[in-house]
């Protein structure tokens, strides 16, 4: 079967209307959104991606250690 990918704006209320469309005919949907930096922030701190420093000399050897 050919496939087309379409890119499409609809309003956020829209959304669950189509999310059934697709599932009924077996379309799948990809979502383009960037996350923000502050969600990326977010997502680092939940995978145990932080670093604490007790002063700058801690720091700087903590970055180029």
């Amino acid at each position: 079967m050919e496939t087309k990918t379409l890119q499409i704006a609809l309003p956020e209320n829209d959304l669950k209307l189509l999310k059934e469309l697709a599932k009924k005919f077996g379309w799948s949907i990809k979502s383009t959104r960037k996350k923000s930096s502050f969600e990326k922030s977010l997502d680092d701190i939940e995978a145990g991606r932080i670093y604490e420093a007790t002063d700058v000399d801690d720091l700087f050897n903590q970055c180029l250690g």
